[in-house]
């Protein structure tokens, strides 16, 4: 994501999609089917190109949960790769809001993560974010915050990973009845694990 330092920052979504269109299998959001990929050598180089333009990093309660339960003790594990424990403490102190109806900031606070809060309304707070001069803006694969940005036409950038797998059934990414024209900026291609990466901006 291109930094800027003038208001009207750029807003991104990173999601990991099957081939029919899921980011995960339920309330759950179980994710064992993409791990082989997202845990790859090629996969840890492309992210870090993505996550080390950004200064905000969106993220729902499914995600903060299951993030903060695993990511403090794969960061100081000595057996992580050294990509793997730079995005953990860019995780563990990147600016974070976290959008949920039932977290409070006092559970926020529990976390071994810093420099996070509690939002309720997602299009409200983005559009105040871009407001602001800073670094790039990241949704961290959380779908609900993505259909919700995209409806509200606040996503700028869109990495699309789509695994070659089929779920039959989850939670998908983008939204019903919506409409959009997008120019593909880039595609990226993972012999490992047979994924494609495609990165898509708003004309």
């Amino acid at each position: 994501m291109t930094e800027t330092t003038t208001p009207g920052r750029r807003v991104g979504a990173e999601v990991t999609v099957s081939m029919d269109g899921y980011s995960g299998t339920g309330p759950q959001d179980d994710m064992s089917w993409a791990m082989a990929h997202i845990a790859s050598e090629q996969s840890e180089i492309y992210y870090e190109g993505i996550w080390r333009g950004v200064g905000t990093a969106l993220l729902g309660r499914t995600n903060w949960e299951g993030f903060t339960s695993v990511w403090p003790g794969i960061t100081s594990d000595p057996a992580s790769s050294a990509r793997t424990r730079d995005l953990g403490n860019w995780l563990a102190s990147v600016e974070k809001v976290v959008f949920s109806t039932t977290l409070e900031q006092a559970d926020l606070d529990k976390a071994e993560w810093t420099n996070a809060r509690v939002a309720r309304d997602a299009v409200a707070e983005v559009k105040n974010l871009k407001a602001q001069p800073g670094r790039g803006i990241l949704v961290l694969n959380s779908a609900s915050i993505i259909r919700t940005l995209l409806a509200a036409d606040l996503i700028d950038d869109l990495y699309l990973t789509m695994l070659p797998a089929t779920l039959g059934t989850g939670t998908r990414v983008l939204p019903d009845g919506h409409a959009s024209n997008w120019r593909l900026t880039s595609a990226t291609t993972f012999p490992v694990s047979g994924a494609v990466s495609l990165h898509y901006q708003r004309p």
